[in-house]
């Protein structure tokens, strides 16, 4: 899915939800959706810095929150990182497939892996609320090199 069609789709969830969709949360958005892979806080702000020129760090924070509330992006705890969920439309279970040489992040949605946790957990007694899952390695491209 291209870029404009990520924005108009997040901006009818917005709609939906009664959430305003800034202009700078827009630009964040826009710049998540071009990344390949995850993002860090602070290399947003760099980005976002080129037309906003004064943006500071609690700005993209606060852009950050928002659309991880919305559910329009994934935080990838091991890297600190941030990354577009190209299917916020809708929940999902999230496994992701994040290379450690490139940086480059796939993101899965196993129902399979998602019940078995589930499974695992209610067996001693626990309720998942929220699960991503994250596992390191090297992609095809970095293996092939």
């Amino acid at each position: 899915m291209n870029i404009e069609s990520l924005v108009s789709k997040a901006k009818q969830v917005c709609d939906n939800r009664g959430a305003r969709f800034t202009p700078i949360r827009e630009k964040v958005f826009r710049l998540l959706a071009s990344a390949q892979g995850g993002v860090g806080a602070y290399d947003l702000l760099e980005q976002l810095k080129v037309t906003e020129t004064g943006a500071k760090p609690a700005t993209i924070y606060r852009a950050l929150d928002f659309l991880a509330e919305l559910g329009f992006i994934h935080k990838i705890e091991s890297t600190n990182a941030f990354m577009l969920c190209h299917h916020f439309d809708h929940i999902h279970p999230v496994q992701l497939l994040i290379c450690d040489t490139c940086g480059f992040v796939k993101e899965l949605h196993s129902t399979v892996i998602s019940h078995e946790l589930n499974s695992l957990a209610a067996e001693g007694g626990f309720v998942v609320s929220a699960q991503t899952i994250e596992a390191h390695g090297r992609c095809e491209s970095c293996r092939a090199a």
